[in-house]
């Protein structure tokens, strides 16, 4: 399998199943199924690639402990509140960083392609606000609207981040570095 979609699959796998169990038995379940998949996946990813990457290994502590308060309290507020803190933190993390100098965005993108440094703050820049403005719309979702609305406006953000993630590509394209890969060759 192509490791771009492995990695797909292993990121979005759980909240598939978490969707899944939600339109068939509510948000408890939904809960309860999320919390052993989200670290099925990790053991997996951490099986086939031998390392785990940092974002996984966040979103899986917060879908732990968020989703066990959910179960525990039977209080549905703490796994709503899971997508508002992933997302902050990683607005937090890409913008602090930046505010340091530090452009972490190169962590999780330069096996992908490389950039000049232009390019890496202007992404940096780019998905630290996207990311914040998604922490505040979830917010706004999950205190004002019902499960039902919140899962949809859910599966709506993800969307939002594919599309997000393609409108990208004239800034990649402008900011690529010329014969990077050629360089490793010689």
């Amino acid at each position: 399998m192509n490791p771009q979609v492995r990695r797909l699959v292993l990121d979005f796998g759980p909240l598939i199943i978490f969707g899944a169990v939600f339109f068939g038995w509510g948000i408890f379940a939904a809960t309860a199924a999320i919390i052993p998949a989200v670290l099925i996946a990790l053991a997996i990813g951490y099986g086939l690639e031998k390392k785990l990457s940092p974002m996984p290994i966040f979103t899986a502590a917060v879908v732990v402990i968020l989703g066990g308060l959910t179960l525990y309290l039977k209080n549905d507020a703490f796994i709503k509140m899971k997508p508002t803190v992933v997302y902050g933190f990683f607005s937090a993390i890409l913008l602090g960083g930046l505010a340091f100098n530090s452009l972490y965005i190169k962590y999780a993108f330069a096996i992908a392609f490389e950039l000049d440094e232009e390019g890496w703050r202007k992404l940096t820049v780019r998905w630290g606000l996207f990311f914040l403005g998604l922490a505040f719309l979830n917010e706004a979702v999950w205190r004002n609207f019902s499960t039902g609305v919140w899962i949809y406006a859910k599966i709506g953000m993800i969307i939002l981040t594919f599309l997000f993630a393609i409108a990208q590509a004239p800034l990649l394209m402008k900011h690529q570095v010329p014969n990077a890969g050629d360089n490793a060759q010689e």
